[in-house]
């Protein structure tokens, strides 16, 4: 009996933010992976371990959530003034399917701090020490985002003192720009699709909930915690051991990726897991984060709790974060005023894992909402660099 020997290929396992993924070079890819199709998905989920009906990833370096199952490419970029080219594939757990429609705001940094790891900035535009500007050109969904990346010794710094609620161990800081963050670039429309800061959305089963819908970082829609039964103050478990609540969640996501014109069936929501998001907010109240610590009311603006890929997230994923940032300072949107309406440039708010600030300036031109710049900061460290092996016939 023969069998198909693995093959290497070179790869960096790095966290970035609250998130995993492996991280490519295209130039390492093996040439017909080089190109978007079907090899490359099928390479991608080999590497994760997808699909996989135990949900374990066991035969592979995904982490069985969607924080942990990622994959990165890195290559040159092919757009004028910008360092790399970002190409980032969210992988199903357990279906065979990669859904490249939108970004991680988390791997961004991990993007920023790889690209000088990896060659890809002209060494010319490091410092020895001091803080490296990269230019990055999201390729998903067409956005410029700016990592300045601390360096010590020309070489990328990843130890330091700054905490991430979510992120056990401190590291150094790396402080994010995402430029012109007011529509997905996909889709190419208004920051509000409706046209709403706020919309009746008819949910089938469930009914009209009020709803911000908005394409800022990355598609989102949220709505009231307290209009679907809670209070903005919920853990994982509390969430993703409940089948009838994740399938409500996602009666809600389908019915806001079409009012959004993201999707023309209901079916379609299928091969778009990764966008929208679906987010649920509520004014601050006294609890208790994933770590057990106490957040005070005081200590945040708002409460805010998401799901990615079907299940409520640890802590917040880094695009849904610039769109809460951005929501939160146009005055009439969920956000807004949960977070006590009024003009804000900032604002802090409560997630499961602990608190995160995000901050954006938006204005209003010629009628229409935009943002010129959200910034939030984050930080990376790599977990592991050498090959990952696969076996030659999976891809």
């Amino acid at each position: 009996m023969s069998h198909v020997p693995q093959v290497k290929i070179p790869a960096t396992y790095i966290r970035g933010g609250t998130s995993k993924g492996v991280f490519f070079r295209l130039q390492d890819l093996p040439e017909r992976c080089q190109v978007p199709g079907e090899a490359r998905d099928k390479l991608f989920m080999r590497v994760i371990g997808s699909p996989d009906p135990y949900a374990a990833h066991i035969d592979g370096m995904g982490g069985a959530t969607s924080s942990t199952s990622k994959c990165v490419i890195l290559s040159k970029s092919s757009v004028p003034d910008h360092d790399v080219d970002y190409l980032y594939g969210q992988i199903s757990i357990d279906k065979a399917f990669v859904d490249w429609s939108g970004n991680c705001g988390n791997l961004s940094t991990a993007a920023g701090a790889f690209a000088i790891h990896a060659g890809l900035v002209d060494a010319s535009r490091i410092p020895e020490n001091g803080v490296c500007v990269v230019r990055i050109w999201q390729a998903n969904i067409r956005k410029t985002i700016i990592a300045h990346v601390p360096v010590t010794n020309g070489q990328v710094q990843e130890t330091g003192d700054f905490e991430l609620d979510g992120v056990t161990f401190p590291a150094a800081e790396i402080v994010l720009e995402f430029m012109d963050p007011s529509d997905d670039g996909e889709e190419g429309g208004s920051m509000f699709p409706t046209g709403n800061l706020v919309d009746d959305l008819d949910v089938p089963g469930i009914g009209t909930l009020k709803a911000t819908m908005i394409t800022a970082g990355i598609p989102t829609v949220f709505v009231n915690a307290a209009e679907i039964g809670y209070t903005g103050t919920e853990l994982r478990e509390q969430i993703n051991t409940d089948p009838a609540a994740l399938k409500r969640f996602e009666a809600i996501r389908v019915a806001g990726a079409l009012r959004m014109g993201l999707i023309k069936t209901p079916e379609e929501a299928l091969t778009r897991q990764h966008t929208p998001k679906i987010a649920f907010v509520a004014p601050p109240t006294d609890h208790v984060s994933s770590s057990g610590k106490t957040i005070k009311a005081g200590e945040v603006d708002l409460l805010v709790r998401a799901l990615s890929m079907g299940k409520l997230h640890h802590a917040m994923m880094g695009t849904a974060a610039v769109a809460i940032g951005t929501a939160a300072a146009i005055p009439g949107t969920l956000v807004n005023l949960a977070a006590g309406g009024g003009a804000r440039e900032a604002v802090r708010f409560g997630h499961p894992s602990g608190t995160l600030r995000v901050g954006a300036a938006a204005a209003q031109v010629n009628g229409q909402w935009t943002v010129t710049k959200a910034i939030m900061s984050r930080s990376a460290r790599i977990v592991m660099e050498g090959w990952v092996r696969v076996p030659g016939d999976s891809f």
